[in-house]
C-alpha cells in the first residue's frame, strides 16, 4: 500500500487529499505521488469543450487563442497557459489532459473535467456545457482523483447576457439565488470529502461588473452594479461553507480574496492593462468576437500580453496568469482572508 496526495482547486475550491492505493496496471507510483484533477469553467478548461456537441461560443479552439505558448489553439481560453498548467508545473507534474480527450485512459497524474461556460447550477448554459454535477460524475468514475476547479462565476454572468436565464435569476431574491449556488458547491465539496479531500482553498469571485463584457453592455464607464452586488453576496456567502469545519472531521480551509487582487489591477490600467480586454470588438473590446466568426469576422488584438490581466471580455487569462499562479503556489497571492496550512 502507498499514499497518494491529492489537491483540489475550484477557483472556489482547493483541497488536499490522501488516498491509500496499490500498484495499478503494472505501474507502481512513488510514495506521495501527486495527482491533479480539475473542475470548473473557462478559467481552467483546457479542451473538454472541443469534444462535446456545443457551439463556438463555448469553445476556444481557434486563433488567436494559444498563440504565445503552444503556438496553436488547444481549447484553452487564453493566449498561453492556464493557472492550472502553472500549478501542475510547480508540482512537477506534466500538463493535465482534458478528461474527454480521445486516447487518454489512465489518469495517473490527474485529469481536467472543466468546461467553458459551466456553472454550479445545472441550469447555467444547460445542454451546451458540462455542468459541475456532470464533472463530479466523471470524477466519481475514476478510482483515484485529485482536483482543481474554477466554478460559480457563470451562474451570475450568464443571466445578464440571456433573457431566459435572467428570468430564472429574477424568480429568486438575490440572496436566495446566491444560497442556491453556494449550496451546490457545498454538495460537491462533501462528495470530494468522501473521496478523502480534507484541506481546501476557496477563491472568491472577481469584480465581474467591471469586466469589459458587462461594461460594454451598459456602454458607459460605469460598472454593472447589479452584477457587482451578486458577486459581493457570493463572496460573503462563501464563509458559510466554513461551517463544514464543525461537520466534517479534518476539514481545513483558506479563503483567497480574488476581488481585491483583480480590482487593484483594473484600477491601475497603465501598469496592468486592466481596463479593456486584449481580444474582442466594440467598447472596451467587450464584444465576444475573439476569433469566433459566428459573432464577427473582425476583432482587435492587443500588442502586449506580458502585463495583460484580461485576455477576453469576461475572463482574466493573459500572461499575468503565471504571476498569479506563482503567488498562489507560494501562499502569497490575492490576500488570504482566512488561512490554515493546506500542505
Amino acid at each position: 500500500m502507498m499514499s497518494l496526495r491529492f489537491y483540489f482547486y475550484i477557483l472556489v475550491l482547493y483541497a488536499s487529499i490522501t488516498i491509500r492505493t496499490q500498484c495499478r496496471d503494472e505501474i507502481c507510483l512513488p510514495k506521495d505521488h501527486v495527482a491533479f484533477f480539475i473542475f470548473g469553467d473557462s478559467v481552467v478548461d483546457d479542451g473538454n469543450n472541443n469534444y462535446i456537441n456545443t457551439t463556438t461560443g463555448f469553445q476556444s479552439n481557434f486563433a488567436p487563442y494559444g498563440e504565445t505558448f503552444f503556438r496553436y489553439p488547444t481549447g484553452r481560453s487564453s493566449n498561453g497557459r492556464l493557472i492550472t498548467d502553472f500549478i501542475a508545473e510547480y508540482a512537477k507534474l506534466p500538463l493535465i489532459p482534458p478528461y474527454l480527450h480521445p486516447g487518454y485512459e489512465r489518469f495517473i497524474d490527474g485529469a481536467n473535467f472543466a468546461s467553458i461556460g459551466a456553472g454550479a447550477l445545472d441550469e447555467t448554459n444547460h445542454g451546451m456545457v458540462i455542468s459541475l454535477n456532470a464533472q463530479l460524475n466523471y470524477f466519481n468514475n475514476l478510482e483515484t482523483t485529485e482536483a482543481r476547479t474554477s466554478i460559480g462565476g457563470n451562474d451570475y454572468f450568464v443571466p445578464f447576457a440571456s433573457d431566459s436565464s435572467m428570468q430564472f435569476l429574477q424568480s429568486y431574491s438575490k440572496q436566495d439565488y446566491v444560497n442556491m449556488v453556494i449550496g451546490n458547491l457545498t454538495t460537491v465539496i462533501k462528495e470530494i470529502y468522501k473521496k478523502g479531500g480534507r484541506k481546501y482553498v476557496f477563491h472568491g469571485l472577481g469584480p465581474a461588473g467591471s469586466y469589459p463584457l458587462f461594461k460594454a453592455m451598459v456602454n458607459t464607464s460605469a460598472c454593472l452594479e447589479e452584477l457587482t452586488t451578486l458577486v459581493k453576496l457570493h463572496n460573503k456567502a462563501l464563509s458559510e461553507v466554513l461551517k463544514l469545519e464543525s461537520e466534517l472531521k479534518g476539514f481545513k480551509y483558506s479563503i483567497v480574496d480574488v476581488y481585491t487582487f483583480v480590482s487593484e489591477r483594473i484600477d491601475n490600467p497603465s501598469k496592468y492593462e486592466g481596463k479593456i480586454a486584449c481580444c474582442g470588438t466594440g467598447p472596451y473590446r467587450g464584444i465576444l468576437s475573439c476569433g469566433n466568426r459566428s459573432v464577427s469576422s473582425k476583432y482587435e488584438l492587443c500588442t502586449n500580453t506580458v502585463t495583460l490581466v484580461i485576455m477576453c471580455s469576461s475572463f482574466r487569462k493573459g500572461q499575468r496568469t503565471t504571476h498569479r499562479a506563482n503567488l498562489e503556489w507560494n501562499s502569497q497571492c490575492l490576500r488570504i482572508l482566512q488561512s490554515q496550512s493546506i500542505v
